[in-house]
């Protein structure tokens, strides 16, 4: 294999650049391959100690149709994967596994040997970094789920890092589309005007957080939707309420109150600087969309969480690490069994009816996600077992709707994990589960969903009679749900045939494309995205339908990809001679739901 390529970063402010002969044997070694080191600090990745560096190995390869270097530990575990992915023969990609798993990548995107981009994966987090003047700081977060929010913010609290925090601040541009009415957008543009000056004055005064101050929790009710004509709203808003940080430092554990987040894209911003639990000014304002939950007005009473209370929550924090490194199904299986009795044992601890209900809720999430991915077949049971416990008070019967769900959705992904499923058994028994537990819950807070599975259910099994009036009854019930667009779409497409369809979109290449223009066609409309793969197979055959029957066949791609670049740069790849229309929101954006 014949190829010179470049290995280049920075560590420490020293640029290391790997000249590769024009042989492989003249590459550079594992050991300086390993001197490499992400960009960004606090990433945890595999760095094997000198003795072990020298017996690791270094090959070119292909990855993903590019030429690249991998580093490999004795043991064949992968430790970094080096790519160059415009073949101009310098490396552009840095990644960095843990425990076999990429956890972090550098990307130079425009080629110019610096990176601009920074971006987590796996048990790392979903971090999406923009570096735009290649400073080696992040200016702004592409992606940033709302905990990562929260422990940023406590990040940029203990270093005293006011640009750090403000990189988490609802920006101007960002406030403008949200579609706020002009009052509520007025009032929040002058909270985030005021927010870095709060934040300094707090970062400066604070004696709570030291350096050594570590994030141990998101703590919030669920997200909520703030629907489209609220105060003059345009558009529907996701949002989080009463937001606070479980921290730890100097051996005590408190909170940081962070307020109120929204959802921008693929990231969460906070509209204010936050505050200390115990600093006296600790409690919270009223939402600023919703009103504050009565929970969060009685955990600040009780002055955040007890002494026991911190244990179980340092407990659980040791679990989380474990099921990481946990190998073998029985192992997980203990262990989520384990971390199972300590969040049960830390909602009957609460110090409050809300706060039991968030480690309650948790409970169910957890446990019914571990039963699908096959690392507690007995979660099941268990969600059960909590059901019957939460049924037999009134006052729990959200609560108890809320796990009932997920035992059912468990149940269901548990049925598959035999040998020789029963699909049609299966399914029977998953649409009579789903029927009952709407006619249990009519308005509660799963039943939009419940009832949006039960018309796919139907739908998929040819009932489209059925499908359309399940369809119908989530838009009917719950009008202002996110199900309610998904199912509003759904119906308009069962019930447009032999009607015009209206499409309208803008395509990768910024051109507009309208289904008018094809009046007199046979028109094929593919829903697709680079990463399902019966859908690129499909491509094929589509491209030979092309070639024979155009110009009276066209075709339009709809890509429900949730990120323009990587569709622009597999469309390059990989070029189609039909338009492809795409927008942000992937499959919970206009294009997925209209049909």
């Amino acid at each position: 294999m014949k190829t010179t390529l470049y290995l280049q970063t920075t560590v420490c402010g020293v640029a290391f650049l790997f000249g590769v002969g024009a042989v492989l044997a003249a590459g550079p070694s594992a050991s300086d391959a390993l001197k490499l080191a992400p960009i960004q600090k606090g990433v945890d990745y595999d760095q094997p100690s000198a003795d072990d560096a020298a017996k690791c190995t270094i090959t070119a390869r292909k990855l993903n149709g590019k030429v690249g270097w991998v580093v490999e530990a004795p043991s064949g575990t992968v430790l970094r994967e080096f790519v160059d992915t415009n073949g101009d023969n310098t490396v552009d990609q840095w990644s960095y596994f843990k425990d076999g798993l990429e956890v972090y990548r550098d990307i130079d995107a425009d080629f110019n040997r610096k990176a601009e981009q920074s971006r987590w994966f796996h048990t790392a987090g979903s971090r999406w970094g923009l570096d735009k003047d290649e400073d080696g700081t992040i200016d702004a977060w592409k992606a940033i789920s709302a905990e990562e929010v929260t422990a940023e913010v406590v990040a940029a609290l203990a270093t005293k890092d006011k640009a750090r925090f403000l990189r988490l601040v609802l920006s101007p541009p960002e406030l403008k589309t949200l579609g706020l009415g002009d009052e509520k957008a007025e009032e929040l543009g002058k909270r985030l005007a005021a927010a870095g000056a709060e934040f300094q004055k707090l970062a400066d005064e604070q004696k709570t957080l030291g350096q050594d101050a570590k994030w141990l929790q998101f703590s919030a009710s669920g997200p909520g939707v703030v629907p489209s004509g609220t105060n003059g709203s345009t558009e529907d808003i996701r949002v989080y309420e009463n937001v606070a940080a479980i921290v730890e430092s100097g051996g005590k554990t408190g909170e940081v109150l962070v307020g109120t987040l929204v959802q921008v894209g693929d990231g969460w911003r906070v509209i204010g600087a936050p505050r200390l639990a115990a600093d006296g000014s600790g409690k919270f304002a009223a939402g600023f969309f919703f009103h504050p939950a009565i929970g969060a007005q009685a955990r600040q009473a009780a002055g955040g969480p007890s002494e026991a209370g911190q244990k179980l929550l340092a407990d659980i924090e040791k679990l989380d690490a474990a099921l990481q490194k946990a190998a073998t199904a029985e192992e997980k299986s203990k262990l989520n069994a384990q971390r199972a009795d300590l969040v049960q044992k830390t909602a009957e601890a609460a110090d409050s009816p809300d706060e039991r209900a968030m480690w309650l809720r948790q409970l169910a999430d957890t446990v019914g996600t571990a039963v699908q991915s096959g690392s507690y077949p007995e979660g099941a049971k268990r969600l059960g077992e909590l059901f019957d416990k939460l049924s037999g008070n009134e006052r729990d019967r959200d609560l108890a709707a809320y796990v009932r769900f997920r035992q059912l959705v468990a149940e269901y992904g548990l049925s598959f994990q035999v040998a020789k499923p029963d699909y049609q058994k299966i399914q029977q028994k998953w649409v009579e589960n789903l029927e009952k537990y709407v006619s249990d819950y009519p308005k509660g807070p799963e039943s939009a969903e419940a009832m949006l599975q039960l018309a796919m259910t139907q739908e998929f099994a040819g009932e489209e009679d059925e499908a359309k009036k399940w369809y119908g009854k989530v838009v009917a019930d719950f009008p202002e749900s996110p199900q309610a667009k998904k199912a509003g779409g759904a119906r308009t497409r069962l019930e447009s045939v032999g009607k015009p369809i209206q499409l309208q979109g803008q395509s990768v290449a910024g051109q507009r494309v309208d289904l008018g223009e094809y009046a007199g066609k046979a028109v094929l409309i593919q829903y697709w995205a680079t990463w399902c793969e019966p859908a690129k197979a499909d491509m094929a055959t589509i491209k030979e339908m092309v070639k024979k029957y155009s110009p009276d066949f066209q075709v339009v791609g709809i890509s429900l990809d949730s990120r323009k670049p990587e569709l622009a740069a597999y469309l390059k790849e990989n070029p189609l001679p039909w338009p492809q229309i795409h927008e942000d929101g992937a499959l919970d954006g206009r294009l997925a739901h209209e049909m």
